[in-house]
């Protein structure tokens, strides 16, 4: 049995109200109840929904750096200014440290993480890498263009199949995913074709 108290916190949690540190609790606590966890999840497949069903607006450019302004804060560096190393003597060749942090960009999905590694417009084609935070879930949709997608750490499930670190799965441009979802939390790499909606998302 769940309490009122972590009822409302699985609600938080959903919405992505939660602090990085009450997160990091509130995980630990899923983890250990199962009555929980499937509670989280059935409360984050409703805010899926209405995040997908809510229509874009684009806002100002500008606007993130007016309110850092008015905060009197600067805006946190881009990925080349924290993790890029250039070197001269090595044209055509980039690296990103392994350890970074930055780059990475919450979906319209509480837990749901993407982050760009490299874009090639010109081949169509771009490599992230995706994040999801334990007991999330990714909505069932229709993939737009081929993807390739190789998982790092933790377990992504894709409708009956549970894949774990060094599996591989591949899907064809026009195929139907099922909800995807990770129980313990997962890292992948991912191929996707530059059309993608997820890519198209990460970049803007």
């Amino acid at each position: 049995m769940i309490t009122e108290h972590q009822q409302e916190q699985a609600a938080l949690y959903a919405l992505g109200s939660f602090t990085p540190e009450e997160q990091e609790q509130f995980v630990t606590e899923v983890r250990a109840n199962s009555e929980l966890r499937e509670f989280l999840a059935s409360l984050q497949r409703t805010a899926d929904k209405l995040a997908f069903a809510a229509p874009r607006v684009a806002l100002p450019p500008n606007l993130k750096a007016k309110v850092l302004a008015r905060l009197g804060t600067r805006p946190s560096a881009t990925i080349s200014e924290t993790t890029e190393v250039p070197s001269p003597r090595a044209q055509g060749l980039r690296f990103l440290a392994g350890a970074a942090s930055s780059g990475w960009k919450q979906l319209p999905i509480a837990g749901a993480w993407i982050k760009v590694l490299s874009a090639q417009p010109d081949r169509g084609y771009a490599v992230l890498l995706g994040k999801l935070d334990p007991g999330v879930r990714y909505p069932a949709h229709i993939n737009v263009g081929p993807e390739d997608l190789y998982v790092l750490t933790g377990d992504l499930h894709v409708g009956d199949r549970t894949l774990g670190p060094g599996d591989f799965h591949h899907a064809d441009a026009g195929s139907a995913h099922q909800e995807n979802y990770s129980v313990e939390g997962c890292t992948l790499l991912a191929v996707l074709t530059m059309d993608d909606p997820l890519v198209s998302f990460a970049m803007g």
